[in-house]
Formats: C-alpha cells, structure tokens, sequence
C-alpha cells in the first residue's frame, strides 16, 4: 500500500514541471500565445479547480466519519466501566440491590407464580429495561417488589438507583466533551478549506488577466490581414462593375444598331439584359459617366417605344397587317419588356383605333344610334371580335387578354352611349314617354350580350341569368357593364307591371270562381289565385335578371298592393251579399265559399313564400324592406270571414226552432220531463248542416275553427233567446237547464260527425263546448230560485251573476215575471248585500249578460239584426232568435262590410277600424257585430278621398282580423296552412 502510495503521489511532482514549460513556452513567443496553448492553460486550471474541489470534499467526508467512529469507541467504553461499577462496593445490601437491578437484563420464562423472587418480562439479555421507551416505573417497582419480604430492601435500592444515575450523568459528560472536541476539528478542517480557495481565486484571475492579454497581442497581430481581406473584397466589387460596366456599354451600342434595322426580337431580349444591368448602377449615378450612359439608355427606350408605336400605326394605316403580322408580334415584344406603362400605351391605342368607326357610326349618326338599331351595335362588335380572332390575335402575347381589352372598352363606350339616349328619351318635347316593350327588349338583347361576354372570357357560365351566383369562383367581368346604364329607367317597367295587374284584378272579379265546365273538388282554389301569383313568379324572374336591388323594392310594392285588391275586390266579393234595389239575395253557396277558404289559405301560404323567396334574391341591403305579411294577415281575414259565413247558414237554419222556444209556456210548467222538441229539431239540424259544411273542409284547422265558432253562436243565441221567453218559472228554468246539458252532449259528438262512429271527439274540443255551455249555467241556476225569501234570489244572484249592476238584477226580475211593485224590495236588499265586504271585489257588470247588450233591444221588444264577422276562435255573436219575423238574407253581405269596416274588437284589444264598439263576452271571448242594417256603397269603387280611406281601413280590419284568426287557430291545428293532417288530440 505505501509503495502504491508513493507511486501516487509521483504526480504531484509533475506539476512544476508542468508549469514551467508552459511558462516557457510564453517567453520564447514574446509573451504571446497560441490557441492551442490556451486551451492547454485553461484546461490545466479548470481541471486543476476541480481536482481542489473534490479533494477538499473527500478530506471533509473522512473527517466526519473518524470523528463518528471515536464516537462510537467512547460510548463502549462508558458501557464497559458501568458494568464493572459493582466490583467496588462494600456494602453487601448494595450488593443486593444492584443485584435486583441487573436481573432485568434476564428474560424469565417460568410461569411459577409462587416464586417471590423478582422477575422482569420486558427485558432481553443485552439490555436493561431502562433503555425501553415504553418503560413504565409503576410495573417495575410492583416486580422488584413482589413479596411483602422485599421492603426491607427498599434503602439499597434506592443508593443503587442513585449510584446508576451518576454513572449515566459521568457518560453524558464525557460524550459533551467528545462531541465538542469533533466539532472544532471540523471547524477548523472547513475553515483552512476556505482559505486555500481563497488562495486559489487570485491566481486563476491572474491567469484570466494573462489570456486576455495573450488575446488583444494575437488580434494585433491579425490586423494586417483583415485589412488584406477589406482590399480583396473591394477590388472584387469594382471588378465586377467594370465587367458589368463593359457588358452594359457593348449591349447599349448593340441595342441602337438592332433597334435602327427593326430586329424587335432580338432588340426585346437585349432591352431586358440592359435594363437589368442598369438597375445595378443606380447607386453611381452621381458618377458623370455612368449618368450619361443611364439617360443614353433611357432615350433609346422612349426612341423603341415611339418607333414600335410608329409602326403599329403605319401598318394599321396602309392595312399592311398580314404582311407585317411577324414585325409586329416581335414589336409587342419589346412593348413587354419596356413595361406596363409602354404596354397599356399601345393596347389604349389598338382599342381606340378598332372602335373609331363604331362611335364614328353610332354616335354620329341618331337614327343608328337609338334603342331601335341596339343589336346592330352588338352585331358589329361580333364582327369586330371575329376579324381579331382571324387577323390580330396572333400578334398580341396572350397575357394581354387584348380580346377581354377591347370588349370592355367597347361597354364602357356603350353604356355610356344608352344613358346619353335613355336620358334624352325621358325629357322629349313631344311629352312620350319611353316605350317599355322597347326598353325591355334592349335590356334583355343587352344582357344576353353581357352573359355571351362572360361566357367566353370567363370559361364559365353563370348557373342561370337571373341570378348572381357562379360556378367559377372568379367574379363575373361584364356582368352589368352595359345593362347598369338601364337601371335608373326600369321603373318604367314596373309601372308597366302596376298597369297590367290592374286591368287583371277587374276581370278576376267578373270570372265565376270555377268554370262551369270543371267538376267541384273540396280542394280545389279559385284559379285566378293561381293564375296571379303565376303572373308574380314570371315577373319576378325577370325583374331578377334586370335589377336586384330598388327596382325589385318598387316590384314587391306593386306584388302588395294587388294582393290586397285580389283579397278585398274578389275574395272578399263572392262571399259577401251584393243586394240590388229591393231585390234580396242570398248568402253564399257552400260551394263557392269553400273555394274562397281554400283560395284565401293558398294566398296565405304563397304570400309568405314569395316575400322569401324576393328576399333571396334582393340585395342585402335592400331586405328589411321586403314585407308581404299584412297582406297574408289580410288573406287570413278572408277566412275568417268565409268560415263565419258557413256557420252564419247553419244559424239560419235552426231559426225556426228559436222561434218554438220562444213561443213555449215556460212560466207554466209545472213539472220537467224529457228533453224539448224544440232542442232535439235544433240538434238535428246543427248536425246535418254542419256535416254538410265538415265535408267540404279538408283541413282539420278549419273543421275545428267552424265547430268552436258555431258552438260560441249557439250558445249566445241561447242566452238571448232566454231572456225573451219572459216570464221563465223556476220549473221552466229547470226544463232549460235539461235541455242544455241535451244540447251539450249533441255538441261535443259535432267534429267527428263525418267520422267512423264512437270516435271521441278531441280533449281540447270537448273543453271547450264545456266552457261554453257552462255560461248558461249562472243564469238557469239563477232562474230556478224562488223569490221567497228574497234574501235567496238575491244570494243566488251575487253567487252565479256575480255582479253590482242594478240593471242587469232588474233584467233577472223582469225574466221571471214578479211584479213590478216587488222590485224595489229586492233591489233595496240587493243594493244592501252588495255592499258588504264580502261583494266588495265584484265586477259592475258581469260578462255573462253581455250578449244582451248587443242585440238592440227596443223598447218595444223589437230587436234589430246583428250580423258580421268574427275572430274563429271567438265566433262572433249572431243571433237570430230575436228576430220579429223571418230573417232577410239581403243584408247578410252588407253586414259582413260593415263589420270589416267597423273592425273587430277583442277582449283586450282596442276598436280596430270603425266607431263601433262591439261588446264581448270575457269568459269565451265572443264579439257581438255591429247593428248596422244599412246596405253599404260598394267598397271597391273609389270615388272620393272619403272612399279610399274606407278602403284603406277596411283592409286594415281584414289584415288584423286574419292576425287574430292566425293566432287562435294555431293552438288547434298546428302551423295554420299545412297540410290537411287530423288535428292532435289535445288530450292535456
């Protein structure tokens, strides 16, 4: 070990040697060193750093572990001189004590319990049990002293305890004094650490300074030859100059002698060889030579272009074009490498001069150039295109697109020239306006010319002329680029238009709604519906074609008003009365008002899709002002109106039966029996009439909306009816009562009346006969009180009336006939009753009796006629039982206009056109229509300010009566419109 040792360490004595080499080295090359030979240093003393690092590392890790192991070494002798501390007392109780103490070290395993000698279980043969830390002193006092025979050695267990105690302070001690010992030879070992470091750092800087030193004497001594490297490089650029000097001189005088012979081809390559190689001498043009040289250069290229220029025109002047193509072609050569300002030069000139006898013709001469001769100018310009395609196209660079060139300044020219005429066709003296056939017939002869254009310059077609999309993702050239100077002038075409559709809404009206030759269908539409909105369609397409933007606005404002005069001029005429002098007519055939249902669904549904189907085509800006839905509201009211019409024929029907109830004893019953006769004829016929009507309505919608209208009449014409059965005894009252649960159940079986038999009808349907029945329930109830006591009649009233209104009580005393002499006692105790907290919140009239205030009831008892038209949902009140004698059917057509010209008032809503104010009733919504009986002036003729705006409010009132109608129906038949599908049941 020690020889290996000593081979070891042999190093060490290298290193000095080392050194000084290295330093001689430094002397012999002037204090100046290599890269190699600093790298040598630097890696010497970075390995030499790191060598230092880890030897001191080493030492201290050594350190630690010799001062552990003498440690350790003092711990086992403290623990060899306790164990001989026994040795030297001369106590023999002590002796006997230490004795007890030690025995913890053995481990008894005898289970003698009658042993009394001293036993520890916790113990282990190289331990005491002091050292445990679960040590418990109460366990090891009740095992040293087991037996009562013990005690008399608690003293000398005590002095060895004692004793045992400074044996462990005396170890403490030592191991206190060992440990700092250990840590002041660690100090000091870590502290003469530090300071070789600190010896170290001086001198790796020093040799850092020396580097550095080494390195600014090695960049001296390169300077030299860095300014060798500038001299090279420089003498390179200005070599490369003067060849490219040379180069440009040889190719200018070469360029003005091929440019003098006319060889273009040759003169076009070496014209783009000496424009590039004076784009390399532009930073030496403060140079006198090399500026004389660029504006020698400069006027060789404006001498090119003037005498390329010159002999184009030439050629084109003495028509020497096919002996001279190849020139020519060669020329456009050169054009293109002079540039795009040489080039656009002579493409303006070549458009010019092709289209200087076309402007020469078409603008000199007026008789040539009107609209009349427009397809002359197209037909030359065909020519023009032909004899560039033979002759002309081979000399221009196909780059040039000078075909494309040409058409576009032949539009440009164009267009210019149809505004110059439109607008003086517009100010002519002799007060004629443009003809729009002509103007239509040039507009159309225009775009196909625009469509022939982009078709063969584009390599695509567009999808179709009337639209703006293509196929090509390149945007169309020529679209418009004539037709816009037509745009200003086709609203012309749209009064054209307006003029048409107004000579067609008249003939509409004389037609009859079906030909007399066709067979009637349930499904069939009035066929001028259809053959307007074919017109629409067709018109449509081609004011696509000709604008897309506020002509087609000014279009959609036409399309509206017509459709307003179709559904007010012919819908709305063949299903109201038209009475003539005295002469009464009837209501409208079942027929002919199905057809008017169907034609005024149809209008409804088309409305909406052509205003979208307009929008898909308008600009974007122009959409908001596309709106066609107050003409389809407008359409919806003429259903309303035509569905009101059918129930209105199944009314007068049954009025011979109200008639019969009327003329009933009913203050002279004196027992209830079966269901009356009048109420069973009444069934019947409801039944069978509104089976004639359900058969011919196709759409579950309209089915329902009849059904709820007709059940909401019956049971208004119920309670008037009721109240002019006066007197009405409690017995009577009862008998109605009967009568209309009878009636009820007949009809909730009325929507399924043309279905297989036992099929329920809907839950929604069936509601709502139920609530409306149920409105003559408070009034029969109230009937059947007797007025003794009278605290009981008024009771019955506050509960089922459930109201305040003094006249409405007097109406229930009138109808059961008391005196009149018993009606200020009752009214006294009403007015007493009312009163109380309890009747504070009744409303002053109930809507139960409103139905009375709509039949005009004169003094006499009298009642005028109420007819009109009313919101499906609501069925407008039109009852026939007060009638004085028959009903007159002539003035069920003049009732329906006025009640159009009125308006409809809703529940909640205001009075929609006239000063009427119709009453309703909350509980169903049911409007009573205006008592007007006055035939009314034809609507459609306008012949006063006065007359228009009746017309404007009475297309007002049909747009808000379809809105209503739209409304209500939607809740029973899904999307009003759509197929004839059965209604859902509503069964929630």
């Amino acid at each position: 070990m020690f020889a290996l040792a000593t081979a070891v360490g042999t190093f060490k004595l290298i290193i000095p040697i080392f050194i000084g080499t290295r330093l001689a080295v430094i002397a012999k090359s002037g204090e100046k060193m290599d890269t190699g030979t600093k790298a040598i240093n630097w890696i010497s003393i970075i390995g030499g750093l790191i060598l230092g690092g880890v030897t001191g590392w080493l030492i201290y890790q050594r350190t630690k572990a010799r001062a552990r192991q003498l440690e350790s070494e003092e711990r086992g002798g403290r623990r060899q001189s306790r164990s001989r501390s026994g040795d030297f007392a001369d106590d023999p109780d002590d002796h006997t004590a230490t004795a007890t103490l030690l025995r913890d070290d053995q481990i008894d395993f005898r289970e003698d319990h009658d042993s009394q000698a001293y036993r520890d279980e916790l113990t282990d043969d190289e331990d005491n049990v002091f050292r445990y830390a679960e040590y418990n002193p109460i366990h090891h006092l009740n095992a040293i002293f087991a037996h009562p025979s013990t005690l008399s050695s608690v003293r000398k267990t005590c002095r060895a305890l004692d004793n045992y105690q400074d044996e462990l302070d005396g170890e403490i001690a030592v191991l206190v004094r060992h440990q700092s010992a250990s840590d002041v030879a660690s100090v000091n070992s870590i502290r003469a650490a530090k300071h070789d470091l600190a010896e170290l750092f001086p001198k790796v800087e020093d040799v850092r300074a020396r580097a550095m030193q080494t390195e600014e004497a090695i960049t001296e001594m390169t300077a030299d030859i860095k300014r060798l490297d500038n001299t090279k490089r420089n003498l390179t650029l200005s070599m490369t100059a003067l060849k490219r000097l040379q180069m440009l001189t040889t190719a200018y005088e070469q360029l003005r002698g091929l440019s003098s012979s006319r060889q273009y081809k040759e003169c076009a390559q070496l014209l783009q060889a000496v424009i590039q190689l004076m784009a390399h001498f532009k930073s030496y043009r403060s140079i006198d030579q090399i500026a004389i040289l660029s504006r020698n250069v400069s006027d060789l290229q404006r001498e090119l272009l003037e005498q390329v220029c010159e002999d184009f025109e030439v050629t084109f002047a003495k028509a020497e074009v096919a002996q001279r193509r190849g020139m020519l072609a060669e020329a456009c050569l050169v054009m293109d490498a002079l540039g795009d300002n040489a080039r656009s030069r002579l493409i303006t000139w070549y458009c010019n001069t092709q289209l200087r006898e076309y402007r020469q013709v078409f603008r000199g001469n007026e008789e040539a150039g009107s609209l009349d001769n427009i397809s002359r100018r197209y037909a030359w310009f065909r020519r023009m295109l032909k004899t560039y395609d033979d002759e002309h196209a081979v000399m221009f660079p196909a780059n040039w697109r000078m075909n494309e060139m040409l058409a576009n300044a032949f539009c440009e020219g164009t267009r210019e020239d149809f505004k110059s005429i439109l607008s003086k066709s517009v100010r002519r003296a002799d007060g004629l306006s443009l003809d729009v056939d002509l103007l239509l017939s040039c507009l159309q002869e225009t775009l196909d010319f625009e469509h022939g254009l982009e078709k063969r310059f584009n390599n695509a077609s567009r999808a179709s002329i009337d639209t703006l999309s293509s196929d090509s993702e390149k945007a169309p050239v020529f679209s418009q680029a004539i037709s816009e100077a037509f745009e200003p002038y086709l609203s012309v075409w749209v009064e054209a238009q307006d003029k048409k559709l107004s000579t067609m809404i008249p003939q509409y009206r004389q037609q009859p709604l079906r030909p007399p030759d066709e067979e009637f269908s349930p499904q069939m539409v009035v066929p001028s519906s259809i053959e307007l909105f074919n017109f629409y369609r067709l018109t449509l397409a081609q004011c696509a074609k000709l604008s897309t933007g506020a002509r087609l606005v000014e279009l959609s404002s036409v399309f509206a008003k017509y459709l307003d005069q179709y559904a007010q001029q012919v819908l709305l005429f063949f299903v109201s009365e038209r009475p003539s002098g005295q002469t009464p007519s009837k209501s409208p055939r079942l027929e002919d008002a199905t057809l008017v249902l169907n034609t005024a669904d149809y209008c409804f549904n088309t409305c909406t899709q052509l205003e979208e189907k307009i929008k898909s085509r308008i600009d974007e800006g122009f959409k908001a002002n596309i709106d066609l839905q107050s003409q389809a509201d407008a359409f919806m009211g003429i259903a309303s109106a035509t569905v009101r019409a059918l129930v209105r024929r199944v009314e007068v029907d049954i009025e011979p039966t109200w008639r019969e109830m009327r003329n009933t004893g009913w203050s002279k019953m004196e027992t209830v029996g079966d269901q009356t006769s009048w109420g069973t004829e009444m069934i019947k016929l409801i039944k069978r009439r509104a089976a004639e009507v359900l058969i011919m309505l196709h759409k579950q919608q309209y089915a329902r909306a009849f059904c709820d209208n007709l059940v909401d009449s019956v049971v208004n014409a119920f309670i008037v009816n009721i109240f002019q059965c006066k007197p009405v005894s409690e017995v009577g009252a009862e008998q109605m009562l009967l009568d209309s649960y009878a009636m009820k159940k007949g009809l909730e079986d009325l929507l399924n009346i043309n279905g297989p038999q036992n099929t329920p009808s809907p839950a929604g349907y069936i509601r709502r006969v139920n609530q409306s029945m149920s409105r003559l329930d408070p009034i029969l109830k109230t009937l059947q009180v007797r007025p003794s006591p009278p605290e009981a009649l008024v009771q019955a009233y506050l509960i089922h009336i459930a109201d305040k209104s003094d006249t409405n009580f007097r109406k229930i005393l009138d109808l059961k006939g008391l005196r009149k002499l018993d009606h200020s006692h009752l009214i006294e105790l009403f007015q007493a009753h009312r009163a109380s907290p309890r009747n504070e919140k009744l409303p002053q009239s109930s809507a139960l009796l409103a139905p009375l205030a709509a039949t005009g009831l004169h003094a006499a008892g009298g009642p005028t006629i109420a007819s009109g038209i009313g919101n499906l949902s609501t069925a407008a009140t039109l009852s026939t039982a007060n009638l004085p004698a028959r009903f007159d059917p002539s003035t069920f057509g003049s009732a329906i206009m006025n009640a159009a010209r009125d308006g409809v008032d809703r529940l909640g809503t205001p009075n929609l056109g006239g000063s009427s104010t119709p009453s309703q009733t909350p509980s169903s919504g049911a409007m009573s229509p205006p008592t007007t009986q006055q035939p009314s002036r034809s609507s459609f003729e306008v012949v006063s300010p006065a007359a228009a705006v009746g017309a404007t409010n009475l297309n007002e009132n049909l747009r808000n009566i379809g809105k209503f109608f739209k409304r209500d129906i939607g809740g029973f038949g899904g999307r009003f419109g759509s197929g004839s599908k059965p209604a859902a049941d509503e069964a929630g």
